[in-house]
């Protein structure tokens, strides 16, 4: 998991997609400030939930009144920290943090979509210790591996992974020095495509046929509802699992 994906659609679905995806963003920008105060020099998780705005090209000023509503400047809405864990077909482990500012809604959303596909939802740990907490930066195919795994090292980076079907690399560290890896393997000339802070399974479960299409359906429905901010799983789906 946490390989980039291309998905083709049409422009209604892709708007309503960008829709979601800026609601999660501005969730996440004010949860940071209001616990960590709203200057991101000072604020790591600010910074980088700040980082992910402009990623997905959202305006400084709509971020800006997400941190003045979270740190009290203007009215807004406190949103609180969840994480389910459970299990989904085929002993697939399953993550889901959510922010939200209603958590009956919340709990009742995310247990329905395990109840629906198949899954069950789990207790406060049960899951959990299959995954490890890792910075992430992605790099496409075509880039240098030898001078990125060069520069990695020199940024105190933990691991470097090399996808060789399709050429792509990843950088791993640790949660704490993440953004000194970012900021020193941009400095070394090496923008990543994709950098963030997640969350790691130990090892990957495959799954195909029709328990894959039950995995990979559960996994959607928890992704598109409003309250989640992240789903992870071990899950290693098989070609045929979005058909």
């Amino acid at each position: 998991m946490g390989r980039l994906m291309v998905i083709e659609g049409r422009k209604g679905a892709q708007d309503a997609k960008r829709g979601k995806v800026f609601t999660k963003v501005i969730r996440e920008i004010s949860t940071a400030a209001r616990m960590g105060g709203g200057d991101p020099k000072g604020n790591p998780r600010l910074r980088l939930a700040m980082d992910k705005g402009l990623a997905v090209n959202m305006s400084r000023d709509v971020m800006e009144r997400a941190i003045k509503k979270a740190t009290g400047e203007l009215e807004g809405v406190s949103y609180e920290e969840i994480r389910y864990e459970g299990y989904a077909p085929g002993g697939v482990a399953v993550i889901v943090d959510c922010l939200t500012d209603n958590k009956v809604r919340t709990v009742a959303d995310v247990r329905h979509a395990f109840n629906k596909c198949g899954g069950n939802l789990g207790t406060d740990g049960s899951v959990s210790f299959m995954f490890k907490k890792q910075g992430v930066l992605g790099y496409g195919p075509g880039a240098s591996e030898d001078a990125i795994t060069e520069a990695a090292i020199e940024c105190g980076a933990d691991d470097i992974v090399i996808y060789p079907e399709d050429g792509a690399i990843e950088v791993l560290c640790a949660p704490e020095a993440f953004e000194a890896v970012k900021q020193g393997m941009l400095a070394a000339g090496f923008p990543p495509l994709q950098a963030e802070v997640t969350m790691r399974a130990e090892n990957d479960i495959k799954v195909e046929g029709e328990v894959g299409q039950q995995v990979a359906k559960m996994l959607d429905m928890l992704e598109d509802l409003d309250d989640v901010q992240n789903v992870y799983s071990n899950a290693d789906l098989g070609a045929d699992a979005y058909q």
